[in-house]
């Protein structure tokens, strides 16, 4: 099952100190082209797969194995060990350790798109536009591959995607007459509806420990308040930017009138309240649809999917929630092998085909998201709708220009404390966030940034 965007709980994480950067990192997002390969690089790559090698790859997806043993039956001189050391987080803090102790690293991880600029940024992944994986770019969606290109590099490759939709109980939708509501306008009324019809049931939830949640909608409400430029220069704009005040105004409205819930996500409770209908939608990446099933199969019939909310009808924006790359680790003693099976296991047809059907990510390739069989195929647990359609689309309308800090690892560790403490007690969203920006703000001065905001 796919985890949703979390770094509750590390304090510490990752710190990255300027000194040990060489050249900058575009903080995601970037649009750079990366430059040609040398053929050399190149052909090693593919001479790799025919050459004994043993590779160890750090992931926590459940079920990848089936497809790594896809890639062994195909290249049987590779060994590939699959490791679970740790989701998230605590996966990056054993990577660093691991790295600076300069041995015990992996050769290919699993690396979340919010966290990759850190990596990127302290040369800690290796620039796979190096080994010519710049020519994979038309491969994957836009918004996949924007988020490994960063400062002109390649520094993973695409895994999975999380383009924002809504999952909601059709059957309490049609049982208020309440229609997928289109703008948050809309949504915010259909809230209400359900909460006059039962006081104990909430439009959806909204988890204080989840910063990427909280960045996700912001940057769906058309925000931006992470930049980077150049090697050192970082701007954070959380007091200020647009779209944080839309996303505020929408929210402290819906957290005010007790119409979303501040519940942590992907507990038991939590479960639960999907399960019996308190809660009526989620707000949330593609890749839901494996827990839902998976998690309350009593609920098949009931759930349906519409595209997200909008703030202007008009000009229709989406976002990203959640999403991985597979980064090539310098300290591999088989770097081309390890670049050979990071660009298989995530272009290959064979094996994004493998890592939907028998992992339940949502994929990130083109071949994929447009092959007619995935996105006409009807779904029973959704009432055999086509809900590939929906969430295809969605890819289609993510928003360019989002980035990540090049620490954003540390400023979501902080999130709970600051914008979590408002969420969870009826606080001030906007007080919490300008606190939230101090403290980054701090963090990355004493890391030897140089940081600006508003």
């Amino acid at each position: 099952m796919r985890s949703i965007v979390r770094t509750a709980g590390v304090a510490a994480a990752l710190s990255v100190a300027l000194a040990a950067c060489g050249s900058g990192g575009s903080g995601g997002g970037g649009s750079a082209s990366a430059p040609a390969a040398a053929p050399s690089a190149s052909a090693a790559v593919q001479d790799a797969l025919s050459k004994p090698a043993e590779l160890t790859f750090w992931t926590w997806v459940t079920g990848i194995e089936k497809t790594v043993a896809r890639f062994q039956a195909k290249y049987p001189n590779i060994k590939v060990n699959v490791v679970n050391a740790g989701q998230s987080a605590d996966q990056y803090t054993k990577l660093q350790t691991a790295i600076k102790a300069g041995s015990g690293a992996p050769d290919v991880a699993q690396i979340e798109y919010f966290a990759l600029p850190q990596f990127a940024l302290s040369k800690q992944v290796v620039n796979l536009a190096d080994y010519g994986a710049a020519a994979l770019k038309d491969k994957f969606a836009a918004s996949a591959w924007s988020q490994v290109a960063i400062n002109g590099g390649v520094y993973g490759v695409p895994q999975d995607t999380g383009p924002m939709a809504m999952f909601y109980r059709k059957d309490i939708f049609d049982k208020l007459k309440i229609k997928p509501p289109t703008t948050w306008a809309e949504f915010t009324e259909a809230a209400r509806k359900i909460k006059a019809d039962n006081p104990d049931a909430f439009i959806t939830t909204i988890d204080p420990g989840d910063a990427g949640g909280v960045d996700s909608m912001i940057w769906q409400a058309g925000g931006t308040p992470f930049k980077t430029s150049g090697e050192s220069s970082v701007s954070v704009t959380l007091a200020s930017d647009p779209g944080v005040k839309q996303w505020v105004s929408t929210f402290s409205t819906l957290l005010s009138e007790k119409l979303v819930d501040p519940q942590p996500g992907w507990t038991d409770e939590w479960w639960k309240g999907m399960g019996s209908g308190k809660y009526v939608t989620w707000l949330t990446g593609a890749w839901a649809p494996n827990g839902i099933v998976n998690s309350i199969p009593k609920t098949k019939g009931k759930w349906a999917v519409a595209p997200m909310p909008q703030y202007d009808a008009a000009k229709p924006m989406n976002a990203e929630n959640g999403g991985s790359s597979v980064a090539v680790i310098p300290q591999s003693k088989n770097i081309p092998a390890a670049v050979a099976f990071a660009e298989w296991l995530n272009s290959d047809p064979e094996a994004v085909k493998s890592l939907n059907t028998e992992a339940g990510l949502f994929p990130a390739t083109k071949v994929l998201l447009d092959d007619p069989a995935f996105r006409d195929a009807p779904l029973d647990f959704f009432g055999g709708q086509k809900i590939n359609q929906v969430l295809g689309d969605a890819s289609t309308a993510v928003r360019p220009g989002w980035q990540y800090l090049p620490f954003q690892v540390y400023a979501n560790s902080i999130f709970k404390d600051t914008v979590g403490q408002a969420i969870d007690g009826g606080g001030d969203l906007s007080a919490a966030l300008k606190s939230w920006q101090d403290r980054i703000t701090a963090f990355g001065t004493e890391q030897g940034f140089t940081l600006s905001g508003g």
